[in-house]
């Protein structure tokens, strides 16, 4: 069992984990989750390589600070983790909000990021339909932010996907339950004004991947690879599922994974 740590940041309290040695792989959870969700990879990639599991402001055991959880914010908590555990350079990983937040990073530190993988994530800010969505969930949150977080969690994962992961499904929403109403508003206000990072993922030096769901409602297939055109320092994966695969692909999504960090 992996030991939790705690780190404070202005006055903030701040959970991560940390195993292994070697190169250092750090993991960002997306939206409603918490470090947990990385323990499956975690326990893979650790045997050859130094892993820190981070949980993101207002997430898991990682206070809120305010109304806004912008992801420049959220990546400031992150490298102040990095900071205290002394590490300069890293390869960094981050599902869905985790990945706004690795390329917000990656836009202020570039000399530190030695790799980007985006985990079922986008380079691109909120289209104006998406923004719209953001504010009608925060409504649906202030009336009842676990009913939310109940009728949400099954959508992420494609449809006929549903039934075959129900317990992985029921385990996803317990831990997202987990989540405060101030740390699900601040998150949904955060992603809706971030910035859009499509220079990142073109001009920086770095290696990059993205891991693609074929069948993911959350983000717009066409969009994802659109935006990689004219890319040349990354490598695509595509799997035939929705927009969780650290469940839905488990073992082909860790092996992609694996592959991309021994390539750096």
């Amino acid at each position: 069992m992996i030991k939790d740590k705690f780190t404070h940041y202005k006055n903030t309290k701040i959970r991560y984990r940390d195993t292994g040695k070697g190169k250092v792989v750090v993991l960002l959870h997306g939206f409603l989750e918490r470090l947990e969700m990385w323990d499956y990879f975690t326990s893979k990639i650790s045997l050859s390589n130094r892993v820190i599991s981070i949980d993101l402001l207002g997430h898991g055991e990682t206070e809120s600070v305010g109304y806004i959880h912008s992801m420049s914010t959220m990546s400031d908590y992150v490298k102040a983790v990095l900071d205290n555990l002394r590490i300069r350079k890293y390869i960094l990983v981050g599902h869905s909000m985790g990945g706004y937040v690795a390329l917000a990073l990656s836009e202020k530190y570039p000399d530190n990021v030695k790799g980007l993988s985006l985990f079922h994530s986008t380079s691109l800010s909120d289209t104006y339909e998406k923004k719209n969505s953001r504010d009608q969930a925060i409504s649906l949150v202030k009336e009842n932010h676990k009913s939310f977080i109940r009728k949400s969690i099954p959508m992420l994962f494609r449809a006929k996907n549903r039934t075959v992961f129900a317990e992985e499904i029921k385990s996803v929403k317990n831990m997202a339950l987990t989540t405060s109403k101030q740390g699900v508003i601040a998150a949904l206000e955060g992603m809706k004004i971030r910035a859009n990072f499509e220079m990142v993922l073109h001009f920086a030096p770095f290696s990059k991947q993205m891991i693609i769901g074929k069948y993911d409602k959350a983000l717009a297939y066409k969009s994802l690879i659109k935006q990689v055109e004219g890319v040349d320092n990354i490598i695509i994966d595509e799997f035939p599922i929705g927009h969780m695969g650290h469940i839905e692909a488990k073992e082909e999504t860790l092996k992609s994974l694996r592959y991309f960090i021994q390539s750096i």
